[in-house]
């Protein structure tokens, strides 16, 4: 496996996990506009190598969820912004430009120091 990208989550915004209930969870580097940061799992952002494709695997603290579709900006997104929304519901269609779908359960335990990775088989 080729290690795509890896992050490690720095802060939880007050009201992220709010987002879990709706399956979704909202990622953005450090340095976010305040007014978006206290939604988003904060991370220290780290370098995305190759555009994301279906396929790929994303990696919560160890967890893995294979991604099924992705936003036309997502992968934009996600190397300049660190900001994407991850959606946990197995579309084969992405619902909006910036969210990556993936299917299995939504990571109920991602907090301060969890770490991110997305892989592609080699």
């Amino acid at each position: 496996m080729t290690i795509l990208y890896q992050t490690q989550f720095t802060k939880v915004g007050n009201f992220a996990r709010d987002a879990l209930a709706e399956n979704m969870l909202i990622t953005f580097k450090q340095g976010a506009p305040a007014d978006l940061e206290d939604y988003c799992f904060i991370h220290s952002h780290g370098e995305l190598i190759s555009d994301l494709q279906v396929g790929d695997i994303a990696e919560f603290d160890g967890v893995t969820y294979p991604i099924t579709a992705i936003g036309d900006v997502a992968s934009f997104n996600l190397k300049e912004l660190g900001h994407v929304t991850w959606r946990f519901d197995g579309a084969t269609t992405a619902e909006y430009p910036g969210t990556i779908h993936v299917l299995g359960e939504i990571p109920g335990a991602v907090k301060e120091n969890s770490v991110l990775k997305i892989k592609r088989a080699e």
